[in-house]
């Protein structure tokens, strides 16, 4: 299967095929100076199948999750890129999750103002929503993705079979996301959630997320107005993420949680929170109100006294709406 995103001369191709790995190089240009950037948690073998195809590979292996998320991380990287004399003609390829694919981004932007990046996800997070989009990022102390960029990817590389070492918890964590795009944008896909066994249905639910992703980025690349709808349940999910130092909930748990707030229909609500239970996703935390709210003030969507607040009123439809702070403050109990 292949998308285009079309934006012009930012443009870029999504290849999504089972077993590609193993032919990469047919796709994309590895006849260079190629930084492979992955993590701990994903399987070596991922990482030869692709440095053998490569002319010179120069692997990097961080420790998996937020915690290389930082300037720290961005730094060394960008110093064994100098240190290896990597050119404009070079690339970094991200192979992993969406943390690997942020702060590989956010290296490849940054170095040299701007080398090629090629991602390459590992998880249902990435896969479905993370490596579309060209947002790159790292957190500064623990707010989430302060500090980053729009750089699209040359070319994004998904390759389902990769998903099999992954744990079920992470596995679901990354489904929620092309939940939220059903529920903003696309009922067919919320639906398909309500009915079917999603593992036998994912490549479907893979290509619908993906349409979704497309279909926004092109019209608002730069998340100028219609782009904010893909930040549905970020808001405070963000918050709870950093309330809990970004260590005790995965990124996509924080979501499903955030997007509670803002289902204003509810029988619509009513049906998430079965497809939640379906999946086994928890649906509330405990957390002290009035730390979230000064969290929310850190947000890069707030300004002034205010944040963009992405509500769904319907199935299939979002809609945004400038919020008080204080408005917020008592949605949270606070």
């Amino acid at each position: 299967m292949k998308l285009h995103v079309d934006l012009k001369e930012n443009g870029y191709d999504i290849l999504v095929e089972h077993g590609i790995l193993a032919h990469i190089q047919e796709v994309v240009d590895l006849k260079r100076k190629v930084m492979i950037i992955t993590d701990e948690n994903v399987p070596k073998a991922y990482t030869d199948t692709i440095a053998k195809q490569c002319k010179e590979a120069y692997i990097e292996v961080l420790p998996a999750g937020e915690a290389s998320k930082q300037l720290s991380t961005f730094q060394a990287l960008c110093e064994k890129l100098l240190n290896n004399h990597f050119s404009r003609k070079d690339c970094v390829l991200a192979l992993g999750g969406g943390v690997i694919g942020d702060v590989s981004g956010f290296v490849a932007s940054a170095y040299m103002r701007g080398i090629d990046f090629i991602q390459v996800p590992t998880t249902t997070l990435s896969q479905i929503d993370s490596s579309i989009g060209g947002k790159v990022a790292v957190n500064l102390d623990e707010v989430k993705n302060i500090i980053g960029a729009f750089y699209q990817p040359r070319k994004v590389i998904i390759d389902p079979d990769t998903l099999q070492s992954l744990p079920k918890r992470h596995y679901i964590n990354g489904l929620i996301e092309a939940l939220k795009a059903g529920l903003i944008y696309d009922a067919s896909l919320f639906e398909l959630f309500e009915s079917e066994d999603i593992q036998a249905v994912y490549d479907t639910i893979l290509y619908k997320a993906l349409c979704v992703k497309k279909a926004v980025v092109e019209k608002d690349e730069k998340e100028q107005n219609l782009r904010k709808i893909l930040n549905f349940g970020h808001t405070i999910g963000h918050a709870i993420e950093s309330y809990y130092h970004l260590e005790e909930y995965l990124h996509g748990e924080c979501v499903a949680m955030g997007m509670l707030y803002f289902i204003d229909d509810p029988s619509l609500k009513q049906r998430v929170l079965r497809v939640y239970e379906r999946l086994g996703i928890q649906k509330e935390t405990s957390f002290d109100p009035t730390s979230i709210y000064h969290l929310l003030c850190n947000d890069k969507k707030a300004s002034g006294n205010s944040v963009t607040c992405v509500h769904v009123k319907e199935l299939g439809k979002a809609e945004l709406i400038e919020t008080p702070l204080e408005l917020l403050k008592t949605k949270l109990g606070g």
